[in-house]
């Protein structure tokens, strides 16, 4: 079993910076990729992005630029830096890592929330 443990929420204006972590613990070898997921208010939730066991990176389209997911394997800790945030970026974020075998494991969500 993998726990995953997100922290870094809050509220903070438009234009402004926040950094995500995620602290995995448990089986954490068997974890082939990590990503980062949101779900705002009313919508599904959607991938924001993914970082490899080895480091390659995807974004969603519509946040490269803005958004950064990195790694520290030292720390078995994911990051999501997000910059410029706008109120549309306004969810709950969550934590996810995918398994070589085996169903995904989700962290309990961290509330971002934008103010314009």
């Amino acid at each position: 079993q993998v726990q995953l443990v997100e922290s870094g929420g809050g509220l903070v204006q438009a234009g402004t910076s926040l950094r995500l972590s995620c602290a995995a613990s448990g089986g954490i070898f068997s974890i082939a990729a990590m990503a980062w997921y949101r779900q705002a208010p009313g919508k599904q939730r959607e991938l924001v992005a993914t970082i490899t066991r080895t480091g390659s990176t995807n974004y969603a389209d519509s946040l490269k630029g803005r958004f950064t997911i990195s790694r520290d394997n030292a720390k078995n800790t994911v990051y999501l830096q997000m910059n410029n945030l706008k109120p549309e970026d306004t969810a709950v974020y969550y934590c996810n890592a995918v398994p070589v075998y085996g169903n995904d494991f989700w962290g309990q969500g961290t509330q971002v929330t934008v103010s314009s």
